[in-house]
Formats: C-alpha cells, structure tokens, sequence
C-alpha cells in the first residue's frame, strides 16, 4: 500500500513485511546479552515521504492486531509542514485513545509518566509516523516488554537502541503494475502491458508517483497507458530526460505536475487552497469557504481528487456524513509551492478568513443543537442554510469530536499568525461553549485549557486587559480542579493585577474569592478567610446579596475547618439572612443545616437539634425531595446522637420514604448511608470544652429566625467531611476573620501568618461566574 491509496489497495512489499515479522520474534540485543529487555521492541521502517513507509507500518500492525489485545494506536509526531508535534500533544492523543483521561495543563513529562503507565499493563502497538527526532521516539517507548512500536522516519534514528530498521525503495515492478491497475483497471493494462512497464520505469517505481499516474489514467478514461508515458515525458526537462530514468522525488513531481495540470481551473484552484487546511485535512465544509463554492460542488471536487490520488480518504467517517480527506504528506510541498506562484496574499487572507468564519457557525450550530427545543439559541437554528445543521444532538457531538483536532489546529494556526485576530477570538470561544455543551467538565477540561491559553496570547499581544484577566482566572479554575492550588494561586494574583488596572469590580471581586479559594485548598485557613473576607467587603458595598450569601457561607465553611466555631456560627447565621432575604428557601434550609453541623462538633447538640429541625421546616417549603430527604437524615443522626435512637429511626424512616420519590433514590440513599458513617467517625462527640477557642471565644446560641437562602452554599455537597474539634497544636492561635468596614474594600497589605488548621478536605469550590 502506498501513502496514497485506499486500505484495500496494498500491494507488495511482500519481502518487507516478511522481514518486520521476523524481527519482532527474534531476540534482542538485551536478551543475547543475558539482561531482561528494558523496554518494548522498536522496529523502525525508513524511506523518503512517498515510498509508502506509513502504508507499510499501517499494514504490519494490522498483521499483528491480534498477538496485542491491548489494541493498535497511531500518533503523528510531526505536521503538515514538517514541524515537530510537541511532545504534549502527540501524549494527549494517545491517551485519550486509550481511554485514560489526560489532566488539564499538565506538562509532557507528567503525560508522558501517565502514558508509560497505561501501557505498562497492557499489550499494544504504537505506531509513530513521521518521527522527526530520536529524543521524540524515546519519550514515547513504553516501558511494558510486551508492547512493540513501529517507528516510520525518513532515516536512521540515532540514539535508539536496538532498533531494527527496514529502509524502503521502488516497488519491484510486478507490484507497480499492479498499483497502477488498481486506478486505472485491468483492461487498460492488459492491453498494453509494455507501454505500462514504461510507465513505471519512468515514475521510478516511486509508489506516490505510480498511484498519481494512475490516478491520471482514471481520471482520464478515453486515454491509453502510452498517452500518459508520453505527456509524463513531456513534463521533464531536457537535462532530466538526458539522465536517463529520473530518481524518486523528481518522478514524484513529475507525475504532480501531469495531473494537476491537467485539471478544470475550478478544481486547480481548490487543490491550490488546500495546504491552508488545518491539520492537512478537509472536507466539504472547509473546503467550500476555501473555495468559494458550494459544499456539493467542494464534496464532488474532494472525491475527485481523491481517485486521482491527489487526496487520501480519512478512515471512519463520522456521523455527519461528510467524509474527511487528508492531504498526502509528500505532496504537502508541491502543493505549497503552486500555492506561493499562483495565489496573492490578499486571496490566500480573505481564503482564510471564509474558512474560520465556516468554523464559527458550525460551532454556533453544534452548540444550539445541544440547547432544549424552544429555548432561544435553538430557535436560531431555523435562520442557518440547511447544510449548516446539524441533524440531533449525536450528530453534533459526533461531528464535534471528529473535527476537533482540525478545529483545534485551526485555532493554533489563527492566534499564531496574528492577522485575523478577531475571527481567532471568535473561533476560540465557539470551540469552547460547543465543547461545554456537548462534554462534561472534566472531559473538556484539557482542551479548554488549551483554548484559554490562545485567548491569554492574543489578550497580551492587543493589549486586551479585561480578556486577559477572563483568561488568566479560567486557567486558574482548571489549575485548581486539577490540584495543582500554586499554580493557580499565582494565575489568579496575575489577574487581580489585570483587573484593578481596568477598575472593574466584577473581575476584582471574582480574582479576590479565587485567591481565597486556592488558600482553602492549600488549607492555609487564616489567608482563605482574609481573602473571601476582602471578596465580601467588595461585594457588600455593590449591595451584591448573592455574591454576600455565598460568600459568608464560603467563610463559615473555613472557619469550621480551621475549628473556630464561633466565627464559623457568625458566618453560617449570615449566610442564612442573606439567603432569607433573597427568597432562597433551598440555601436558606442548606445554611440552617450547616449551622447545625457547627453547633454539633463545638458540643451543643440540643441546639443543633432546634436548628436543624427548622431546617427541616424550611427545606418542606422549598419543594426540593433530595434536600428534605438530606436534611432529615442529618436530625436523625443529631437526634440519635442525644440518645434516642426511636426517634432517630421516625427521622430515618421518613428520610427514605422522600429519597424513594427522587428520581436517583439509590443514589440519595448511598449517599445518607456515606453520610452517616463519615460524621460518625468524625465527630467523637465533641464537647464544648474541647472545642478549639472555646475557652476565650464562648460559642454563641443559635440565632432564631426565619430561614435564609443560597443555592451554593459551601458545605452543602461536604456532609463526609467534618474537621476535628481540636487543632493539633493546642497553643496555636486559631486563625481569625479580617475585619472589614462594610462600604471599603480592604487594602492588599501584608498577609496574615498562615493558620495551619486541620488537616480536613478542601470544601467544595463554587463554580464562580464567567466573566
């Protein structure tokens, strides 16, 4: 099989393959040695672009898919233009077909451990295409003796150890002929095999040139074998023809220069635009906005090229419908080279321009089809041309996730360039609301990273301070999901700076609760209440009583880890009035129930009961079954922690009955049943005596009232974890809230001593709102 041709058109190398087979099966230098293999077996197939090295490693795994159940997986180590992938990105793709999540932001070395540890238990062949280094393959070999990875190069990879090369040539002559049957037919051929025998002669046996005079012959059916040997001819120069039989890479050029040449302008100038395909792969859709024409006349010109072996048909077509083409890597620099004579730079800008627009509006359709019918982003649907649409929701995603390298090189490619900067803008937020659309959090999260990256680039090269504080504090959110809080930390101070210079509240708000919350999840709970106590401070002085409500709770929430009750109850009794006064009834039930929590470790029980028994009554108004249902279970366990367990089983008993009418009713009742166990081991029955600070901060009475409201209330989802109701070191102080004056935002100033409190799970982050 040739680069260019289709799966069931392989033909010969038949010696070759022999000899890969054998080689895997012979021992290696480790072994002779007497030493255990350090690593997997590495065969190395070499030859110059074209000769059918990726055709032939394509065809060697598929014979040996079955001696490796962990399956075959293919990376490409470098890109269209011959640059070197980075070593992340060629990681990512292999993991992600392994099925093994890869973590946002992580570096190459990190994926790179991640990888060697996936396949360590596994039996898998990697297939590297077009390594352009030695360091890039060793990074890559797993370390599993029972995987085996075959390299494609265009040399020797110095600095492998025994590695095992097999260096391709011209395909033996009864192997070209039949090449060029596969396009052209066997009539053609039998009926003037000599002239065919010329014919490959003069193609040099080059596999890539055979497959385009081939594919001139298809496209050509009124012609004879001796007319493409005689215009093949024609397109040498007199000191080629002199020569004798021309080499590989002149052939090559050769044969590009008899098909392009003899294409309709139409289709010249589509395959002109071609090397502007991110990734080297088109399809209908890219290629009509390259083009300028309509996606039926770019699908009829595709499939043309593609018989005519100027385009390779990408394997498993999606969903969509819409058949994807690769843009063989040999004819990348042919293609450039008419792309450069025969196109201005005016052409190739607005050529480009229609390309990214196209990706803006399939994403803006991609996303709207995931939307519920009615709502208004879906009704804007019926505006976009019928080839802009998507079918369902499955389709789109299907869509989303077979385009999605593409789209991400395009994004690449745009912010790089730097002269479409608004449409790279564009593109990168519509690739990341049709990713949060159609993928969970956690699923998209690697690619949003990169996304925010290219924001924060083009922010800093236009001088777009708002953005780059957007980017900056997104990047600091994923860094905190993916525990790496200094990371974070240091994202969201830089975007602290970015705002205060654009004296914007809203970002300096959000930066102040994001510096507070990467405290929290280093468990520095003296610098964590400083921050959110500035974040709160600002928001009080904007009369914000839903950033306040979250905010006190976010507080409380520190104060219990760090086993200061009172401060905890101050906060806890806040939040429910700002809940109560925003009309929340569910968080006003949740921050009754989280002032119960802190009433039972600081060792008042009865007073924990009262409380959490009005959040029962307030949890019946808010008509939420999974919250009355938590709500109850927490009273039975207070109730059966004074000692009446028949009362705490009535409390049981009802708390099943409303998890029964949830939908995830088994899902409630394993989480009451975690509950139960987790605050059980836990709690120990604090008393008041024990409590941290209790003995010069007396825990104050809970707070009667009516309820408050927050539907994020910190502490909410964290029922399994509680603190412990002494710090390790009994003199340490615990750390308090910094006061601030309602109406000033508190100067940044020096930082409080960190409060080494419990060692006690991080609570929960509310997902703060994009700027």
């Amino acid at each position: 099989m040739t680069e260019q041709a289709a799966p069931h058109r392989f033909v010969g190398r038949t010696r070759e393959l022999d000899s890969l087979r054998a080689d895997i099966a012979r021992a290696g230098l480790d072994t002779l040695a007497g030493r255990p293999a350090p690593r997997g077996r590495v065969l190395l197939i070499a030859g110059r672009p074209g000769s059918g090295r990726s055709a032939l490693a394509a065809e060697l795994a598929r014979g040996v898919a079955g001696d490796y159940p962990g399956g075959v997986h293919t990376a490409r180590l470098s890109g269209p233009g011959g640059v070197a992938v980075p070593l992340e990105r060629a990681v990512r793709g292999l993991l992600d077909a392994l099925g093994v999540p890869p973590v946002a932001g992580a570096g190459p070395d990190h994926l790179a451990a991640e990888l060697r540890a996936a396949l360590a238990e596994r039996s898998a062949v990697l297939v590297l295409d077009d390594v352009t280094a030695p360091e890039q393959l060793l990074e890559l070999v797993p370390e599993s003796r029972d995987c085996l990875v075959v390299a494609v190069a265009e040399g020797p990879l110095k600095g492998v150890p025994d590695v095992r090369p097999c260096t391709l040539g011209g395909l033996e002559p009864a192997a070209a002929l039949a090449l060029i049957a596969s396009y052209a037919g066997e009539t053609r051929i039998a009926c003037d095999p000599e002239a065919t025998h010329v014919l490959a002669e003069e193609c040099a046996g080059h596999p890539a040139a055979l497959v385009l005079a081939g594919g001139w012959l298809a496209g050509h059916p009124q012609a004879c074998v001796a007319d493409a040997v005689r215009e093949l001819r024609r397109k040498g120069d007199s000191t080629e023809g002199s020569a004798g039989r021309p080499s590989g890479p002149k052939a090559l050029a050769r044969a590009f220069r008899l098909v392009y040449e003899s294409l309709p302008p139409s289709v010249a100038h589509l395959l002109r635009l071609l090397p502007l395909a991110p990734a080297g792969v088109v399809d209908a859709h890219s290629a009509s906005a390259l083009a300028g024409c309509t996606v039926a006349a770019a699908r009829t010109t595709l499939a043309d090229c593609a018989g005519q072996g100027l385009l390779r048909e990408v394997p498993e077509p999606d969903r969509a419908n819409l058949t994807q083409y690769e843009v063989p890597g040999c004819l990348q620099p042919l293609l450039r080279g008419v792309l450069e004579a025969g196109v201005g730079r005016e052409e190739l800008l607005f050529a480009r321009a229609r390309m990214l627009e196209r990706y803006v509006r399939l994403l803006q359709s991609c996303r709207a089809t995931a939307e519920p019918p009615g709502s208004a982003v879906h009704t804007r649907l019926a505006g976009l041309p019928r080839a802009l649409r998507f079918p369902s929701p499955e389709a789109a995603a299907a869509w989303l996730g077979s385009r999605l390298p593409s789209l991400l090189a395009a994004a690449r490619i745009a912010v790089a360039d730097g002269e479409l900067d608004t449409l790279a803008r564009r593109l990168v937020a519509a690739l990341s609301r049709a990713l949060a659309a159609h993928r969970s959090e956690a699923e998209a999260a690697p690619e949003q990273y990169r996304l925010h990256e290219l924001v924060l680039g083009v922010a800093e090269r236009r001088g777009l301070v708002w953005e780059k504080a957007a980017a900056l504090l997104n990047l600091g959110d994923l860094d905190l999901r993916a525990e790496r809080p200094h990371e974070a930390l240091g994202r969201y101070r830089g975007a602290l700076a970015v705002a205060r210079e654009v004296r914007d509240p809203q970002p300096v708000g959000r930066a102040l609760e994001s510096v507070g919350a990467a405290y929290q999840e280093l468990r520095d709970w003296g610098r964590a209440a400083d921050w959110f106590g500035r974040a709160l401070a600002l928001r009080q002085t904007r009369g914000e009583l839903a950033d306040e409500a979250r905010l006190r709770a976010r507080l409380g929430a520190v104060h219990t880890y760090a086993g200061a009750w009172g401060w905890a109850l101050r906060e806890w009794r806040a939040a429910v009035a700002a809940h109560r006064r925003l009309g929340d009834v569910g968080g006003h039930a949740r921050a009754l129930g989280e002032v119960a929590r802190v009433q039972q470790y600081a060792g008042y029980p009865r007073e924990a009961i009262r409380t959490c028994t009005r959040a029962v009554d307030v949890a019946r108004l808010s008509g939420d079954t999974a919250l009355r249902a938590a709500v109850q279970l927490r009273l039975a366990d207070l109730v059966d922690g004074v000692g009446d367990p028949e009362a705490a089983e009535l409390h049981r008993a009802a708390a099943g009955r409303l998890a029964e009418q949830v939908p995830e009713a088994a899902a409630v009742r394993a989480a009451a049943v975690a509950v139960a166990e987790a605050e059980a081991e836990c709690t120990d029955d604090p008393g008041p005596a024990s409590a941290a600070g209790s003995a010069a901060e007396p825990v104050p009475e809970p707070a009667a009232g009516p309820p408050s409201a927050d539907g994020d209330a910190p502490g909410d989802g964290e029922r399994g974890t509680c603190p412990a109701a002494v710090p390790e070191d009994p003199a340490e102080p615990v750390p308090q809230p910094v006061e601030a004056a309602a109406g000033t935002v508190p100067a940044e100033g020096p930082e409080p001593a960190a409060g080494e409190g419990p060692k006690a799970g991080p609570a929960p982050r509310p997902a703060a709102a994009d700027l």
